[in-house]
């Protein structure tokens, strides 16, 4: 893969930066491993999962696979996948695809990004196993310091034969083969109630937090009382939707809006607030933040914002989010957020979107109102 043009390739819309690539050592070894594979494959048969910005599918294409399917949960690498491919003029490599049987049918190579998350894999195996060829084989690459041996137990939970790779240039890859067909319902979503917030929670493997509710999250739902007396709200970043269900049930007369780039955590959104009977009153939507949401069009907005890009501490994130949020404000709007007291996102807010107080803060959290001017 000496000659296929990584260094062309973007991370945008996603956050770009020095340190930030679009492309690492494990999509070069996943695509120098498979190489002969990849080249060899029938048409529509090659699966890419897991693709950050595109290096995979489109390095796969370079080597000679044509009808690749890709899966990718972040809307903005869907979008930087088809940005960069635009660029190479490779548009008709690929076509996105959902993890089922119409995504994964006949697949015979599968090319996945490991993702940090064994929740996240353990969905990933189980779909390949129950839908892909029975002699499909997956290669799974990942950077050596984000892998652990349980990754090789959940691989080796749906398939008959896992191996590893040797390591090169501090990534390694996985090889799975012989899929053990899952019998009955799949167990994803998981559910789980919260007896203390008298709340179910639904999520996919991928989703961030799971079952449960991160302690920022919670913090944030002490002070939902205290909401502005308006008629709709936005829960941006929505996760598997456990602010926008808090939050529609105590204030009956209120919609929400919940929106999210992973498709993981919108399909999580979606069952969490259907089991919480506020499904009618709750919009949940895949979108990369606020993008195409009409300027001064919005009275109150709910973040808790993610503080890592990829595996990356990273304020970038939550930059463009407080950016999405200034542009959709109405001016007097407020945008409700929970931080980690130690990001220090105060003087951010008030620059970028005006006014802010703090409502409250212990030993890990902050949370502020920030008025648009």
């Amino acid at each position: 893969m000496t000659d296929f043009p990584f260094e062309r390739l973007r991370r945008w819309p996603d956050v770009e930066a020095p340190n930030l690539y679009a492309f690492d050592a494990t999509d070069r070894l996943l695509l120098e491993t498979a190489a002969s594979d990849t080249g060899a494959a029938a048409a529509g048969t090659v699966v890419v999962i897991g693709d950050r910005y595109g290096a995979l599918t489109l390095g796969a294409a370079a080597i000679g696979a044509r009808g690749i399917r890709v899966h990718q949960d972040a809307l903005s690498g869907e979008r930087a996948l088809a940005a960069n491919a635009d660029t190479l003029t490779m548009t008709d490599a690929f076509a996105n695809v959902e993890l089922d049987a119409d995504g994964l049918g006949g697949a015979r190579l599968v090319l996945l990004q490991l993702p940090r998350s064994l929740d996240a894999l353990a969905e990933i195996v189980e779909r390949v196993a129950r839908h892909a060829s029975d002699d499909v084989t997956v290669c799974a690459g990942g950077r050596v310091k984000h892998m652990t041996r349980a990754m090789n137990d959940v691989l080796a939970a749906r398939f008959g034969s896992v191996t590893a790779g040797l390591a090169k240039q501090k990534s390694r890859v996985l090889f799975a083969r012989d899929p053990q067909r899952p019998t009955g319902e799949s167990v994803w979503p998981a559910r789980r109630f919260h007896d203390d917030l008298d709340l179910w929670v639904h999520a996919h493997g991928a989703a961030f937090a799971g079952t449960g509710v991160d302690l920022g999250t919670r913090f944030l739902l002490d002070f939902i009382d205290g909401l502005p007396d308006v008629r709709d709200a936005v829960d941006l970043g929505c996760g598997t939707g456990v602010i926008a269900s808090a939050v529609a049930r105590a204030r009956p007369a209120l919609r929400v809006t919940a929106t999210d780039q992973s498709a993981a955590a919108v399909a999580s959104a979606r069952e969490t607030v259907a089991a919480n009977g506020v499904a009618d009153r709750v919009n949940v939507v895949r979108n990369d933040g606020l993008s195409g949401w009409q300027d001064a069009s919005a009275e109150l907005i709910l973040l808790n914002p993610p503080f890592h890009v990829g595996a990356t501490v990273h304020a970038g994130i939550a930059v463009k989010l407080f950016e999405d949020a200034a542009r959709v404000l109405a001016p007097g709007g407020e945008l409700w957020t929970v931080w980690n007291s130690h990001l220090g996102y105060r003087p951010a807010l008030e620059r970028i979107i005006g006014p802010t107080r703090q409502l409250g803060r212990n030993s890990r959290f902050t949370v502020t109102v920030s008025v648009r001017r």
